[in-house]
């Protein structure tokens, strides 16, 4: 626990920080360089595949031209090999079809041959790679196309040539690379198709998470019963007894602090300023706004707070009833700015430190005084007439501490600071020292006496109103009450799971809320104990399932937790820790048991009534990206990073598996798949956009014309490549850009996760380039992952970094119960008003 909480100092410390532009010019470079190289490597095997689809329609192609032009078969003989095979290089069908008949040019195709040396030798040597049948660059119809017209037409006197029935395809580009779809016989003329709105819409019902591993100031309560909290671009007004929810939804971007008015209405928020689509910066600012209404009141600074507000950042003046808000910037020089609340103008600012700066505050009894502390400094501001003064704590014959993490103003105006060596100090200005510091020497701020509260640092403090103190430890996770001269009262320890304390909440004379730093809020008593009331992931998600029959979701993620969650009762159900992080998960359609696909190319199996793993295997030892069942629950398909999809046969309700087979043909790793309706065919998608079909039932066989499969009726749709999703696609995609979908199970409707912390709802089927669509903010990550529940009343979606899970509601169009009801009936959550999406 000692490192762990160290670790955390240490990113909470230097978290304003970046990193050289150099490092993330190459860092860009490299990645765009890998992915050329993927897509060298997939042309590569594309083109070997198509040599060898040309080697055997060659034999076809002589025989109908013998047919219709027996002349033409000594021109044929001269370009064959003695052993019968046919040239490696490509004979168009077109010059046959003319009438091909110069002896040059078969010379020409035997030089070109000895230049290969043995074509058959390397195509066996290639032959993993050329088993790749992304079909990218072929014109409609398909080679596969031709070679069956021709064996229906061989042999037939009358014909010149083969009738070749042009089938209609659809061709879109990623970074350059065509890939091709085929239009489903149900669509007689493309052109036509309108692509529309979906009636349905989105309404964001609940919000899982708390931001507490990296962020201060991020918890209040409210007279209202509600305590407010922030994760991702959401403030959320929890009732801790009603257990409902309301959200503030008006920041673009992650929130890194709050304050709280003196009035005990109006909330003060900051933001970072993140980047747009293109990499540019964008501006942040500070929203106030009334937790009653959810008004925004004013925005103050936009554009003025480079990289965003820093974290614990903020504070109102408390003397003159909050007419003041202090500010402090995220970027290098940290500046400290003052604004007047009701014009929204500054006021005064100045640079503070190149150090990280973690709290600000005014003095109670006078705004024109203002502390802040952060990295191995505590400083004293003076304001008159706009101009800052500052004047630095002194340690003297103290150690100096590494961090101060916190402070408050005791009632009688000392301050109090909290340091990561475990003390509290007492500070307090002195006169001039004109013995040591020699004639001239002014009044200097120094401690009084240095009180060791907790084993590791202190990472809160919390002034009551009987003039008692609220001490949180780190490394120890002990709130210590003080009394007014600083003598310990009473102790509690939070349960380790929970990890250390990151801020404390008043709810009454006996009740707390404690923010921790494993992101979870716990509500109890130094007499009762504490229960967790929020809790969330610490690290980056990517694995989500929803339950084939109940109001169930599990999500996992690099924090190595598996969490099943209620999405009727709004809780945590349960939560294990395996041994490697979890990317992806799938319910069995019996309900009973869940898999799980994790970074080391292991997978478990979890019964959901004990939690305990009830099967494991292990294929290759990259990373799994995608587990799915068949609908009929008979196999499950894995999908991995070393290019391969691994099939077994489940039996037992998936409690016991074995292997089935695998399909070998993808040229990089495996993103996406699903299975059709009747559970013997899959189609899947792979990190160089390819496109493959396989027969499972049939031994797990690549099908190679894919035209066949444009009619499959598809269980899930989850590809993010394929005919009926073209319009998700943006113009200029690079193929990263969208991170996954899913369709609802009505058919009806698809939900859109993409890399630009947006969540899309589409029409289904949106086959269109440019296709409308709803759009929603609330994450400030990438969104890795959505899916609908099992009768399609809610869409679930994760956050990436922000480790935030979205609950939307869907409304209308008669999805679920998902008819609209009045804002005066709704007990369950309310958001501020926003402008319809678009």
């Amino acid at each position: 626990m000692d490192s762990s909480t160290n670790s955390l100092d240490d990113v909470s410390a230097d978290g304003s920080t970046d990193y050289p532009d150099r490092n993330s010019t190459m860092e860009v470079r490299l990645q765009a360089q890998e992915d050329e190289i993927t897509l060298l490597k997939s042309s590569l095997a594309d083109a070997l595949r198509r040599i060898r689809v040309h080697d055997q329609l060659l034999p076809l192609l002589k025989q109908q031209l013998i047919a219709v032009n027996p002349s033409a078969a000594r021109v044929l003989n001269q370009v064959s090999y003695p052993d019968g095979c046919t040239s490696g290089r490509k004979l168009s069908t077109s010059s046959i079809n003319d009438g091909f008949h110069h002896a040059a040019a078969a010379a020409r195709v035997r030089r070109n041959s000895e230049k290969l040396g043995n074509p058959e030798r390397q195509r066996k040597r290639l032959d993993k790679k050329a088993a790749s049948s992304a079909n990218l660059l072929t014109r409609s119809p398909s080679l596969e196309n031709r070679a069956k017209e021709l064996i229906a037409s061989a042999g037939l006197p009358g014909s010149r040539r083969g009738t070749y029935s042009q089938e209609q395809s659809i061709k879109m580009f990623i970074r350059g690379r065509p890939i091709t779809m085929y239009v489903p016989s149900n669509i007689q003329n493309y052109d036509n198709l309108k692509m529309e709105l979906p009636s349905e819409r989105l309404e964001l019902d609940w919000v899982y998470g708390y931001r507490g591993r990296d962020c201060r100031a991020n918890l209040f309560f409210l007279p209202s019963g509600e305590a407010v909290y922030f994760i991702a671009c959401v403030i959320v007004i929890y009732h801790i007894n009603n257990r409902t929810q309301r959200h503030y939804r008006k920041h673009t971007d992650s929130v890194r602090c709050l304050a709280l008015h003196p009035d005990k209405v109006r909330v003060a928020s900051g933001q970072t300023a993140g980047v747009d689509k293109d990499g540019k910066p964008m501006q942040a600012c500070v929203h106030i706004w009334d937790s009653t209404t959810l008004v925004t009141l004013q925005q103050i600074g936009l554009g003025n707070f480079q990289r965003g507000v820093g974290m614990g950042s903020l504070a109102f003046s408390i003397a003159d009833s909050g007419a003041f808000l202090s500010v402090i910037d995220d970027s290098n020089e940290h500046i400290l700015s003052v604004w007047d609340c009701t014009k929204g103008t500054k006021h005064a600012e100045i640079k503070t430190t190149n150090e990280a700066v973690f709290a600000v505050d005014f003095n109670p009894s006078d705004s024109t005084n203002i502390i802040t502390c952060g990295k191995s400094h505590v400083y004293f501001w003076t304001l008159t007439a706009g101009q800052f003064t500052k004047k630095q704590g002194i340690f003297g014959k103290y150690k100096k501490p590494k961090f101060i993490h916190c402070f408050v103003f005791s009632l009688t105006g000392d301050v109090l600071t909290g340091d990561s060596e475990g003390n509290i100090l007492p500070w307090a200005k002195s006169a001039a020292d004109t013995k040591t510091l020699g004639k001239g020497a002014k009044e200097t701020y120094q401690i009084l006496r240095p009180i060791k509260a907790h084993e590791g640092g202190v990472f809160t403090l919390c002034m009551l109103e009987c003039g008692a103190l609220l001490s949180g430890g780190g490394k120890d996770r002990k709130i210590i009450r003080w009394s007014a001269d600083l003598a310990p009262e009473r102790e509690v320890e939070i349960p380790e799971k929970f990890g250390a304390v990151r801020t404390v909440a008043v709810v009454n004379d006996e009740e707390l809320l404690v923010g921790t730093t494993r992101n979870a809020i716990l509500r109890g008593s130094f007499s009762n104990g504490f229960v967790a009331i929020v809790q969330g992931h610490l690290d980056e998600m990517w694995g989500l399932a929803t339950h084939p029959s109940q109001d169930l979701f599990l999500s996992c993620s690099h924090d190595r937790q598996v969490c099943l969650w209620n999405t009727e009762e709004h809780n945590l159900d349960w939560c294990i820790t395996l041994e490697d992080y979890g990317l992806c998960a799938d319910f069995c359609p019996s309900g009973s048991v869940v898999s799980v696909g994790l970074s080391t190319g292991r997978w478990v199996v979890l019964d959901l009534g004990t939690k305990e793993v009830i099967s494991e295997s292990i294929d290759g030892n990259e990373q799994l990206s995608v587990m799915r069942y068949s609908p009929d629950g008979r196999f499950l398909a894995v999908g991995s990073h070393d290019n391969f999809i691994y099939i077994y046969s489940v039996t037992e309700s998936g409690r016991r598996y074995s292997r089935f087979g695998r399909c070998n043909g993808h040229s990089s790793f495996i993103t996406h798949l699903d299975w059709s309706k009747d559970s013997c065919y899959i189609v899947s998608n792979s990190g160089d956009y390819e496109i493959l079909y396989w027969d499972i039932a049939g031994g797990c066989k690549l099908l190679r014309n894919r035209f066949e499969s444009k009619d499959r009726e598809w269980a899930s749709f989850t590809c993010v490549l394929g005919f009926h999703v073209i319009g998700v696609w943006l113009e200029g995609s690079d193929g990263t850009d969208i991170n996954a979908l899913c369709r609802s199970h009505n058919e009806k409707i698809v939900a859109v996760a993409d890399d630009f912390c947006k969540v899309h709802l589409f029409q289904y089927p949106c086959p269109k380039p440019k296709a409308p669509s709803h759009k929603y903010e609330g994450h400030g990550s990438h969104v890795t992952n959505v899916c609908f529940t099992h009768n399609d009343s809610h869409l679930l979606s994760i956050g990436g970094k922000d480790t935030c899970i979205l609950q939307w509601k869907v409304t209308g169009g008669g999805v679920g119960e998902s008819r609209e009801v009045p804002a005066s009936v709704s007990s369950t959550s309310t958001s501020s008003p926003e402008p319809p999406a678009t």
